[in-house]
């Protein structure tokens, strides 16, 4: 595969993160989960949650129209490197913040390392 190949990926990758952010509403029933948390921790966490579909939307975005620019511009290779450190950190905290032994958890954990890999993989192409 080539480049801009492993980018378009990358923007599904992101497109899927942004659309399972989403549901977290519904996933985690937070209208009533959030009830037991302060008036701030409940806003932190659900504009958090938000201000992160947005970036990964933006990076849907520019993977999916600016590929070439992704991977031929100084600028974009820096753009793919820190989303393969964002997902590399992102793995980290996985295993700081989540110790849950669920096969679900695993599975985002193998999401997590595949994100690193799809933003890196054109780096080196």
């Amino acid at each position: 595969m080539n480049a801009t190949t492993w980018i378009w990926i990358g923007g599904a990758h992101s497109l899927a993160f942004a659309l399972f952010h989403m549901a977290f509403w519904k996933l985690f029933g937070w209208r009533q989960s959030l009830k037991a948390a302060s008036v701030a921790d409940r806003a932190i966490l659900q504009i958090l949650n938000l201000r992160l579909i947005y970036v990964f939307l933006c990076i849907a975005a520019l993977c999916f129209v600016f590929a070439d620019d992704l991977h031929g511009t100084a600028m974009g290779r820096a753009v793919l490197a820190g989303m393969s450190l964002f997902w590399v950190g992102r793995t980290i905290e996985q295993f700081v913040f989540l110790r849950i032994n669920r096969p679900l958890v695993h599975v985002l954990t193998a999401l997590f390392v595949l994100g690193a890999i799809i933003f890196a993989v054109p780096l080196f192409l």
